[in-house]
């Protein structure tokens, strides 16, 4: 990836560091030759500004790869994870299927390093790349073939245990940053400011996604065990897990209401690892009418599953470092026919720091804009 950028008003001045790494082939596509591609992402840099996305042609660019990017590159999870040192739940009075989750979630510790081995990391940094594509919204059920162009991008996440944390995401021309502090989550795009997510802070996707053990274990802790499947030839133990109806509620905003976020946790018999993470959500957003008129609104329903790869380990903790993700996306309501969306991401993990020296809350702090609005 890359990560330095020449001095193009000074020849013989340091060179830029790039906030976000860029891949290769991102690189590769702005030019014929490697002076015209970083001439173009000088330019590009230069032209992040309002005037730019008055364009009809380019905000409805912009607005496409937002969209990608906050379905697929920065979800959350709605459920605050908590992060004990000592992972560990009585199973006295607990079911079957919660005594065996509990048993699950000990083995994959043991697996992703062990208990000290986890609570030695305190901060981490995390370098990527991404490759996104997706489908046009169609009609009706059938599966439809995600177009084969690609839109590459990288990001670096930054994470201070548990609740800290900042993604920043850049994908063809367009960033979105999402993060945590302590406090309130937010994300925010190049084009337009979104609000900031309701509720208590919550981990981001990501993290779930075979990187961060800890917010696993602690996740799933809870989890009951609901049978076995297959996957990828591993024979694999599901654990579920429904969020609250109070959690939901509480994430719920003016203009929608969430009505169930389900998680599942696939881990192999074998190893004790995580080998698959998946989620359902389904929220309905009001009529812009409101609800005097009688109508019903929108729904939107999104199935997120993530096949997680290639375990190394990093001072001695066991985490993946590639995957591959598949997100569908449904639509219905207000008297409209069925809606479907598909999209994939690919993804690998090219550098991991854990204990990064000097990282303070301060550096997760949202937006100047955003505190002025909700800290006056």
């Amino acid at each position: 990836m890359r990560k330095l950028c020449p001095n193009f008003d000074q020849e013989d001045g340091l060179e830029t560091v790039l906030e976000v790494p860029i891949p290769e082939e991102m690189f590769t596509s702005m030019g014929s030759n490697v002076a015209l591609r970083w001439q173009n992402m000088a330019t590009w840099m230069k032209a992040q500004t309002p005037e730019k996305w008055s364009s009809p042609i380019i905000a409805g660019r912009y607005n496409e790869l937002s969209f990608l990017l906050h379905i697929v590159g920065s979800p959350l999870i709605p459920l605050q994870v908590q992060l004990d040192h000592s992972i560990h739940r009585p199973i006295k009075h607990s079911s079957i299927e919660a005594s065996t989750a509990k048993y699950i979630v000990q083995q994959y510790i043991a697996a992703t390093g062990g208990q000290a081995a986890l609570n030695s990391v305190h901060s981490m940094c995390a370098i990527g790349q991404v490759k996104i594509s997706a489908s046009d919204f169609h009609q009706g059920d059938e599966s439809v073939k995600v177009r084969s162009t690609e839109e590459a991008g990288g990001f670096v996440l930054w994470q201070k245990n548990p609740d800290l944390w900042c993604l920043e995401l850049l994908i063809s021309g367009c960033k979105v940053i999402s993060g945590s502090n302590g406090k309130i989550s937010w994300r925010q795009s190049s084009n337009l400011q979104i609000p900031i997510a309701e509720g208590p802070p919550r981990p981001l996707r990501r993290f779930l996604q075979g990187l961060d053990p800890r917010s696993t274990a602690n996740l799933f802790i809870d989890a009951v065990c609901i049978g076995e499947k297959i996957i990828k030839d591993e024979d694999c133990f599901i654990l579920k897990l429904d969020t609250s109806q109070s959690a939901l509620e509480v994430q719920s905003g003016s203009r929608y209401e969430i009505i169930h976020h389900t998680i599942w946790g696939y881990f192999s018999q074998r190893s004790g690892l995580l080998v698959k993470f998946e989620d359902s959500r389904l929220l309905t957003v009001k009529s812009i009418h409101g609800d005097d008129d009688g109508g019903e609104g929108v729904f939107w329903e999104t199935s997120t599953e993530s096949v997680i790869d290639e375990y190394k380990y990093v001072d001695g903790v066991n985490i993946a470092h590639s995957g591959k993700t598949f997100v569908t996306v449904y639509r219905y309501g207000e008297q409209s026919t069925n809606h479907k969306r598909e999209l994939e991401e690919t993804w690998k993990i090219e550098e991991v720091d854990f204990n990064v020296w000097g990282l303070s809350s301060e550096f997760f702090m949202p937006p100047s804009d955003l505190k002025r609005e909700y800290y006056t």
